[in-house]
């Protein structure tokens, strides 16, 4: 175990033992984490203005194609399908945002937990006061003021939390280390909870009246979502620390038992199973009839999943584990991997388009906006790349690494770091109003 790994037990001690077990039994998602000094942003100089156009996702609403340095900086109404309320934006897994944002980022507002650490990804929802949804290691939940990010409550357990949160239905969804799975409603009171047997790393999706998610205990739930009460539980022969993806009546999980797992998701049984070779946690994405997906030691899959055949596959530079979320749109598949560089692929054929090396390892998954794509790494530095070049746009230094990914609604990108630090960025000229706590 490394000296990173120690130092985290010591800060967190309730979570020593949990977390020990976790590393030992599965290195789905393991994270080497480099010294660093506290930092502050830095601001790139390189023009944004060379990106190039790229089509949408034609599942769900594009986002707006126009130059973005003249719209996203004065627009102040966001429809409500801008939000990001799961792990991966949408129910799909696509990693793509519905909203705009400007070329240059600015800080609007940090919000700083001391000796607080995030390893999660936020939730961002709107309505009357649009909200920002994080669980940290420490055992809070908080919900953030988007707008400003002013804490509106925090709900408090045992131990703690290294999943994202997921909103539906005015209901917020999330499990625990504990491996308690947990509904509470949008003041932060609990509606109910529900046990497992193991840590959750898996973040929630939804079909019908069910809440989906998986736990280390092996299995994946279907719970009631009003009521907490199991619909139905289906085993798998490892960990599931992957979220589950949802197309139509169908859910896509990727397991530490090395198979792509299709299932039905009106009876609970698995239809079909692909083998990919390695252990993973990464959430699948999906496009059209295709399944995209990455391993530990395997590379990356591509699966037709109406048939249950893998199209093609890619090996990262040297073999290099996957633990990055693919986020896929039209003509590209984006993912990061451990030798510390993106990779974007033709989705139909799985020919290499390009690939970017940066500084540090990525764990981070990326997120697609319009003809950029946004990724943090593990040294903490937040990435502006060309979709469709790879060039990177700019780079910003967060104080803390990042092992979450970004979420990015409203005009907004929100990130957190494991050193406690929750950043909201965008354009001053557009919020004027915001401001650091």
């Amino acid at each position: 175990m490394n000296d990173q790994k120690l130092l985290r037990f010591k800060q967190h001690p309730i979570l020593g033992l949990g977390l020990l077990v976790m590393i030992l039994l599965c290195a789905c998602n393991q994270t080497e984490l480099p010294s660093q000094n506290e930092l502050p942003i830095e601001h790139s100089t390189q023009d944004a203005s060379k990106q190039t156009p790229t089509s949408q996702l034609p599942e769900q609403p594009a986002a707006n194609p126009d130059d973005h340095t003249k719209p996203a900086s004065v627009k102040t109404e966001f429809a409500a399908n801008e939000d990001w309320p799961y792990f991966r934006g949408d129910a799909r897994s696509t990693g793509v945002a519905r909203t705009e944002l400007p070329a240059e980022l600015d800080v609007l507002w940090e919000h700083k937990v001391n000796q607080g650490a995030f390893e999660g990804t936020p939730a961002i929802t709107g309505g009357k006061n649009k909200t920002v949804y994080l669980g940290d290691l420490d055992g809070s939940l908080f919900a953030l003021n988007l707008d400003t990010g002013k804490v509106l409550w925090e709900y408090k357990v045992e131990i703690g939390f290294v999943t994202a949160p997921a909103v539906k239905d005015d209901q917020i969804y999330i499990g625990d280390i504990d491996g308690i799975f947990y509904c509470l409603d949008l003041k932060g009171e609990l509606v109910w909870k529900h046990q497992t047997n193991a840590e959750i790393n898996s973040s929630a999706n939804f079909y019908g009246s069910n809440v989906l998610f998986g736990s280390q205990d092996t299995k994946l739930y279907a719970l009631d979502k009003k009521t907490g009460k199991v619909a139905w539980e289906l085993e798998t022969a490892d960990q599931v620390r992957c979220s589950a993806t949802v197309v139509d009546n169908r859910a896509f999980v990727a397991g530490c038992d090395g198979g792509l797992h299709i299932i039905d998701l009106d009876t609970g049984k698995e239809v079909s199973s692909v083998d990919i070779q390695s252990p993973t946690g990464v959430t699948p994405a999906v496009m059209r009839d295709t399944v995209f997906v990455g391993t530990e030691q395997a590379g990356f899959f591509a699966i037709d999943w109406k048939t249950a055949k893998v199209k093609w596959t890619f090996a990262a530079e040297d073999g290099a584990t996957i633990r990055s979320c693919p986020a896929v749109t039209n003509g590209y598949v984006v993912f990061g991997a451990q030798d510390r560089t993106v990779y974007a692929l033709d989705p139909e054929t799985g020919a290499e388009l390009w690939s970017t090396t940066l500084k540090s390892s990525i764990d981070s998954s990326p997120v697609i906006v319009g003809e950029r794509v946004f990724i943090a790494a593990t040294d903490g530095r937040l990435y502006s790349i060309g979709l469709a070049s790879g060039e990177i746009l700019w780079e910003k230094q967060l104080n803390g690494g990042v092992i979450g990914s970004p979420a990015v609604a409203f005009g907004r990108l929100v990130v957190a770091t494991d050193r406690g630090v929750v950043y909201c960025l965008g354009s001053k000229e557009q919020f004027p109003s915001a401001k650091s706590e």
